[in-house]
């Protein structure tokens, strides 16, 4: 039998550097191509297979397009899921749109439109209309995203995804286990199953163990589908991985369904991916399909394969082509004959060239739209409704600000079952029955004791220790409408989650143009003054999460303000980092009566602590209280110090810095992250451009060294600003 080349014919380009496969083929000595079921094997229902012929084709005639209209310069970048048409089809044939969850990666466009996306859709996303469902235009083709069809945001960093996919389905693991929420959140199914795929090239990534890890330990209804094309871009699979084959590393994990393919074969992916997924539905455990594929086409139009591959290992697998081998199947076995099966592709790529034509003519976003949805267009936190501040009425005995934010976490956790508290030690007792006869260890600083014991282990658990873990699970519950509120256990180890800190949490919303979102907090223990803390549990990085657009921060000082901005932070509809400051915890002079269960202080709505006329300190954390101190002391002197407390570093309260620095005519910056690019660096650049006709002085910047923080107490005081530092700067910015 003659290869059919027809099928996999490409338009021919000049400037690109991507061999048509056509061409691949054309080197070969003709072979026939293995179109015969196996004995085991039975043909699905004709229509079913035409369906997934249908998808297949055209997915690659969608890739051939897009590839010609890079080479016209009419799209910017292109990416193909050439060679993995056939499993893709296969999932997208036995999971359910709008039903089951989807995380799929760039290679996924053959499921995208088994599951209904459009080609009109996929080619809007090539060319970066506003109409496309994906993003809006705001990211790169094939970084797959549908709202209506669970098609979940995705983005560019391999291997972000599977952590979000566990917390998707995680999210419907305990929706099933608090009775609450049934009344409060919709679209959840006994049955549902979350899907995500990978390359062979991701499971060399640490949340691919992390996720296998914990969707194993839960026995959550994950299908994890690695399509394995042997290469990421040109690193070949047994440099990534030990012995070349992931699927027999993981064979230990248990509750895992582990099933392998030829996934360029459309007959035996269908029955692989149906065994997958009903072992899923059964709620017996995830499933892991390893699916051997090819990529006839180079990475993306911005690599060249045969840079790294020789002309034999191409030809090989063009061999293997599944569009190729299913369309010949499919003859020979009566299902169709050339003449239909001629007739299917004359009307997919009439359906493409059309689907092109309009998507040419898509309006591009407006240049003035670049900023919205950065945050939430629906709740504001900075609003009167988020401020109860003046008429706080307060009760009980002083609390430590470790008894405040616990409260705030108890009455909030009683308001809405939405909430769900987990991180490292964070519970009581995981083992719980030992609850009754231990005291709980309620996290390393006690902030969240007895959460376990009052609302149970279905809402407030334990976590690996993983941080990338936590934050990114979080993610995928909060896009199912759960309320995550986790724990980092130090700042100084949150380093891990940042991936999904940055490049998902505080980029959802914008990335998917407002159609998906993951509002929750962050609760990280920060910063110095505790001997011993040391290099790695002093640390006081602000400035790095300060500049994530997404992503808002806040800092208090004091009890009563950490029991107002937490709750704040929990009911609004963005990601929120909170900071809490050791130092902190349990200090006397910042303790609190108790404020009612609905108390909040708005973002962006800074404190004066202290009153004054001569200058103007700006700080926030532990150096509040240090501000006050110095104060005092200048006060003798006859200076009159004004200090600010921000509270909420992003977005921060610039009206309160204006109206007092215009008053004072000087003013300090005071704060215990380090002096170069950091926090108080903005703000003072700020005021120096903006309100520099004020100024009777340059503005002063009072922070920590250019260094780390020691274990030794004197080098520990002499890298942390002090009282003292701040008195001198306050004393030679009043002699200027």
């Amino acid at each position: 039998m003659k290869t059919d080349t027809k099928v996999l014919k490409l338009v021919r380009k000049t400037s690109s550097s991507v061999q048509p496969l056509e061409d691949t083929v054309a080197q070969l000595p003709q072979r026939s191509v293995p179109t015969s079921l196996s004995k085991d094997q039975q043909l699905p229902d004709h229509k079913l297979l035409l369906e997934m012929y249908r998808t297949m084709y055209l997915s690659r005639r969608l890739d051939d397009k897009e590839i010609q209209l890079k080479g016209q310069n009419k799209i910017f970048f292109q990416i193909s899921g050439a060679g993995h048409e056939a499993v893709l089809a296969a999932a997208g044939v036995v999971l359910k749109p709008g039903y089951d969850w989807f995380y799929p990666y760039y290679r996924d466009r053959a499921l995208c439109l088994q599951l209904g996306m459009t080609p009109v859709e996929q080619l809007l996303s090539a060319v970066g209309a506003e109409a496309d469902p994906n993003s809006h235009g705001r990211q790169m083709p094939s970084h797959w995203g549908h709202k209506k069809l669970n098609i979940v945001s995705q983005s560019s960093p391999t291997g972000t995804q599977l952590l979000q996919a566990v917390g998707c389905a995680e999210a419907a693991y305990r929706f099933q286990l608090i009775p609450e929420l049934q009344e409060r959140i919709k679209g959840f199914h006994d049955d549902e199953v979350t899907y995500v795929s990978l390359g062979e090239g991701t499971s060399s990534e640490g949340e691919f163990w992390e996720a296998l890890n914990t969707a194993c330990n839960l026995k959550l209804p994950v299908v994890f589908l690695v399509e394995d094309n042997g290469y990421a871009i040109s690193v070949p699979v047994e440099v990534q991985t030990a012995g070349g084959d992931v699927s027999r590393l993981v064979e230990g994990f248990p509750s895992l369904n582990l099933q392998r393919c030829d996934g360029t074969d459309a007959i035996e992916s269908l029955e692989t991916m149906r065994r997958a997924v009903d072992y899923c539905r059964q709620r017996k455990g995830p499933a892991l399909v390893h699916a051997k594929v090819i990529r006839p086409y180079s990475h993306s139009l911005s690599d060249d394969e045969r840079l790294y591959r020789p002309d034999e290992e191409r030809s090989t697998d063009a061999e293997r082509d599944p569009v190729k081998r299913f369309g010949a199947l499919l003859i020979d076995s009566g299902v169709i004959d050339q003449e239909g099966l001629q007739r299917i592709k004359d009307k997919a790529d009439r359906e493409v060239n059309e689907a092109a034509d309009i998507a040419l003519a898509g309006v591009q976003p407006a240049q003035d739209t670049a900023t919205k949805y950065v945050f939430s267009p629906d709740v504001d936190p900075t609003s009167k409704e988020f401020d109860t501040e003046a008429d706080v009425q307060l009760s009980g005995n002083a609390g430590t600000m470790v008894d405040l934010i616990n409260r705030c976490l108890h009455t909030e956790m009683s308001r809405d079952p939405r909430i769900v508290l987990f991180g490292e030690d964070v519970a009581d007792c995981s083992r719980e029955q030992y609850l009754e006869s231990v005291k709980g260890k309620g996290g390393v600083f006690k902030v969240t004791a007895n959460l376990q014991r009052n609302f149970g282990s279905a809402r407030v658990f334990n976590s690996p220790l993983a941080e990338a873990n936590i934050v990114g699970r979080a993610i995928g519950m909060a896009t199912r409408g759960l309320k995550p509120v986790v724990e980092i256990q130090f700042f100084d180890y949150i380093w891990p989650a940042m991936h999904q800190i940055r490049n998902e949490l505080a980029l959802l919303r914008w990335r998917s143009g407002n159609e998906w979102k993951a509002p929750m907090v962050m609760r990280v223990p920060i910063g110095g003054y505790l001997k011993g803390g040391a290099v790695y549990h002093s640390q006081s990085g602000v400035s790095t999460f300060t500049q994530i657009p997404g992503l808002r921060v806040i800092y208090p000082s004091n009890a009563l303000d950490a029991n107002g901005l937490l709750r704040t932070a929990i009911r609004c509809d963005d990601p929120v980092l909170f900071l809490e400051h050791k130092h902190l915890y349990r200090q006397a002079y910042n303790k609190s009566q108790y404020p009612a269960d609905n108390f909040m202080i708005p973002f962006a709505k800074a404190k004066k602590v202290r009153e004054g006329k001569d200058l103007t300190i700006i700080t926030y954390g532990a150096l509040v209280q240090r501000s006050i101190v110095a104060a005092k002391q200048a006060e003798q002197d006859g200076t009159s110090v004004e200090i600010i407390d921000l509270r909420s570093l992003v977005p921060y309260d610039w009206d309160a810095i204006v109206e007092s620095v215009k008053r004072t005519n000087r003013v300090i910056v005071a704060h215990e992250d380090s002096l170069s690019f950091g926090y108080g660096a903005e703000i003072a650049a700020r005021i120096a451009a903006e309100l520099f006709e004020y100024l009777d002085a340059p503005v002063k910047r009072v922070c920590a060294l250019d260094t780390f923080v020691a274990y030794a107490p004197q080098l520990e005081d002499a890298i942390l600003p002090q009282a003292a530092d701040v008195a001198k700067a306050i004393a030679e910015l009043k002699a200027y």
